[in-house]
């Protein structure tokens, strides 16, 4: 890709600050700081024996998304903890990806699971020095959901109201890519045009579906599950969209100055996630419970079996990041008018995620040619 100058999402409408307060008025899990703690029950195994490279604690941040399950999985049983000894974990959970890109660039936390779009942006507007992304965890997981008495098919879309989970966010910018495809006009900064497009954080979704303020929503699961159960009908599933039906939807990021300073501490924590992922793939009903009791955990509510049943099939997980796919997001997002032609080149340090895959008698995995050289 050639160099240009990195480039942030641009700045929404004024009236589209007041989405802001939809995490609040929903009881949103990010209230302080910039995520919250999860309680120390968070996972069942608990620090001891000596600490890798020194250091007493590692904070991972991640999402209380079913997209988001290597991280559930994996510190609901253990399996991080069992590879980092005696260095803790400190998990905080985030509700939307720039909270968790400012937590990573102030040391909030050090290592994070998050969506493609949050990657890039953070990375060009830092111009390559804030993250590295060092392995995949997810592909899938995202669908358009729709009411079936106002849309029966994509022709249907003009003139509708759907939601979103953020301005400039993964699901929005492939929204709006999608329609842009389809030859339907939309301003990408107020979401107004042949669709109008409402950014609405996942928690207020379903409320909004069921009352009537959304016709439908291009949201990651469990979001789209609890659509479907509410009445809600899928009209798009976003894998059937993409080169053999992979998509990156999760990634695993480090702050740069941390994957220097610790590098035996990056490569335990994804020892834990390629670990995770096997055991997702070994045990996939006992990973489901897994996942739903750490959600239980950060929300207070399991998912009911209508919900996460078909929510966690939709799901791939996975070590490889599929980076073409992401390379794919960002021409995306610039071409919808989110985002200034970005440089990627470094976003990539997969070397600690092959070391690990190669002890484990596993196959490299490729950075589409944006790694570090």
């Amino acid at each position: 890709m050639p160099a240009s100058t990195p480039s942030t999402f641009r700045p929404a409408h004024r009236r589209l600050a007041a989405l802001a307060l939809l995490p609040l008025l929903a009881g949103g899990l990010g209230a302080c700081g910039y995520g919250s703690d999860s309680k120390d029950e968070t996972t069942k195994v608990a620090a001891k024996g000596k600490t890798v490279d020194g250091l007493s604690e590692v904070k991972l941040g991640y999402f209380p998304n079913l997209t988001h399950g290597t991280a559930l999985v994996g510190l609901e049983e253990g399996l991080f903890q069992k590879e980092l000894g005696g260095t803790k974990i400190k998990p905080q959970d985030f509700n939307a990806g720039p909270a968790e890109i400012e937590a990573l660039n102030s040391g909030a936390i050090d290592i994070g699971w998050i969506g493609p779009s949050p990657s890039i942006n953070g990375y060009a507007k830092s111009k390559g020095k804030s993250l590295r992304i060092i392995s995949g965890s997810a592909s899938g997981g995202v669908s358009l959901v729709v009411n079936p008495k106002k849309i029966k098919s994509v022709d249907d879309l003009k003139g509708k109201r759907i939601a979103t989970p953020q301005l400039g966010n993964t699901q929005d910018v492939a929204l709006l890519n999608y329609l842009a495809e389809k030859g339907l006009k939309v301003d990408a900064n107020s979401g107004k045009g042949d669709v109008s497009v409402a950014r609405t954080d996942n928690k207020v979704t379903p409320i909004a579906f069921k009352n009537g303020d959304i016709d439908g929503a291009w949201v990651p699961e469990p979001t789209a599950s609890k659509l479907v159960a509410d009445g809600g009908k899928v009209l798009i599933d976003e894998k059937d969209l993409w080169p053999d039906k992979k998509f990156v939807i999760t990634n695993i990021i480090v702050k740069q100055s941390f994957l220097e300073k610790h590098p035996k501490v990056v490569e335990a924590v994804l020892r834990g996630s390629v670990k995770t992922n096997q055991w997702i793939h070994d045990n996939p009903d006992k990973a489901k419970a897994a996942a739903n009791s750490q959600l239980e955990k950060l929300t207070g509510k399991p998912l009911p079996a209508e919900v996460i049943d078909p929510a966690w099939k939709s799901i791939d997980f996975t070590d490889d990041p599929l980076a073409s796919t992401l390379d794919a997001e960002a021409d995306h997002a610039v071409k919808v008018g989110l985002l200034e032609k970005p440089n990627l080149a470094g976003i990539y340090d997969l070397r600690p995620l092959n070391k690990v895959l190669e002890a484990a008698s596993q196959k490299p995995v490729d950075d589409a040619g944006l790694g570090v050289k």
